[in-house]
């Protein structure tokens, strides 16, 4: 059974025993999450809203090879506060849960719809008495937020019922394949796309999405092995000033500190920072035991990227322009004669996790 709805004047005694079914509860929470209404709305729904409709043609809401499939599950909206009666296409979930509700409702009797003066058969009544539109906001939200562990209120203030609607309208304003600001505006109800701006903000997902598309990361970034010297570092010699990671260039490594600024470190100069890995040091350095191997990113300018992706062509303008650049160690490429030697760094597409 599902949660007892409050009642004004009524003390918690006397509400015992007040219980709705799980049916009713469910459907009700689901409407609330995914029909985008107001709760007003929720609470006025007709008996027999939800339609199911494939190829353009209505079909019965148990034809279970269908709806497995891609039928259409629509939702008839009441007359509200801003326009006439609607209808909208909402997820099949909530047409699910709405009939399984209806499966199990109760006979009610009529009541009078609050804004209409019709008398309508409610979806949402139960023992003659018809769910309060304050339902979500007193029982649902307090029953949802004390069952996940989180607090009914955040930096936006009291989660409140009209927390899914403008997180919904928002989520399909910022989808992968967005509705449109009329779209969005009739699938809510608006009278005027001006209401419907107040919804249609762009989330931070958005920029994100198309910084993504952009494939920035893809090109211009890469990783290189580094050896980490877990002795030098766990023995305190680091403190001393001894090097304790060791980037592997391929034909040698560099242990300068800060090898991602270097200027040269797509095409090494050989500097006092190099050791070559045919040398008694760089044996004795993969010779150790505890030794850490991991990935470090390298970020690459345009004329690097030129050199990895376009060959050696490229790789000589690269050489050109960092003939007379200082290396870590002072002396420039020129002064070490190193140019005419320089192998580009071995990196590999880095991919995010």
């Amino acid at each position: 059974m599902g949660g007892p709805e409050p009642r004004p004047g009524r003390s918690a005694a006397d509400q015992v025993g007040h219980f709705y079914p799980i049916e009713l509860v469910r459907a009700i929470t689901v409407t609330w999450l995914f029909s985008g209404l107001r709760s007003d709305e929720i609470a006025r729904l007709r008996l027999g809203c939800i339609r199911w409709q494939h190829q353009n043609a209505p079909i019965h809401g148990d034809s279970d090879q269908v709806l497995a499939r891609d039928a259409i599950c629509l939702l008839d909206v009441p007359t509200h506060k801003t326009g006439t009666a609607f209808t909208k296409p909402v997820d099949p979930i909530l047409g699910r849960a709405i009939d399984a509700w209806q499966d199990v409702r109760p006979g009610q009797p009529l009541f009078v719809d609050r804004r209409t003066g019709e008398q309508v058969n409610l979806l949402f009544a139960f023992r003659a008495r018809r769910i309060s539109s304050s339902y979500i906001n007193n029982t649902v939200i307090p029953m949802l937020c004390r069952k996940a562990g989180v607090p009914a209120a955040d930096v936006r203030g009291n989660i409140t019922s009209h927390r899914a609607r403008s997180t919904i309208a928002s989520q399909l304003y910022n989808a992968k394949e967005p509705m449109t600001l009329f779209e969005l505006q009739a699938w809510l109800g608006h009278r005027s796309p001006q209401s419907t701006q107040y919804y249609a903000k762009i989330t931070p997902a958005t920029p994100t999405r198309a910084y993504t598309d952009a494939g920035y990361f893809e090109r211009n970034v890469r990783t290189i092995e580094v050896l980490i010297d877990r002795d030098a570092v766990e023995g305190g010699a680091t403190a001393a000033g001894e090097p304790w990671q060791y980037y592997d260039l391929g034909h040698g490594f560099c242990n300068y500190t800060f090898f991602e600024q270097c200027p040269h470190r797509m095409a090494c100069a050989k500097c006092d920072f190099y050791t070559p890995k045919d040398s008694s040091k760089a044996l004795l350095l993969e010779a150790k035991d505890n030794l850490q191997r991991m990935l470090a990113t390298v970020p690459l300018t345009d004329d690097e990227r030129a050199a990895v992706d376009d060959g050696q062509a490229a790789l000589d303008r690269l050489l050109g322009q960092l003939a007379d650049v200082a290396t870590p160690a002072g002396p420039t490429p020129q002064q070490i004669s190193a140019a005419v030697q320089a192998t580009l760094l071995p990196v590999s597409r880095s991919t995010r996790g």
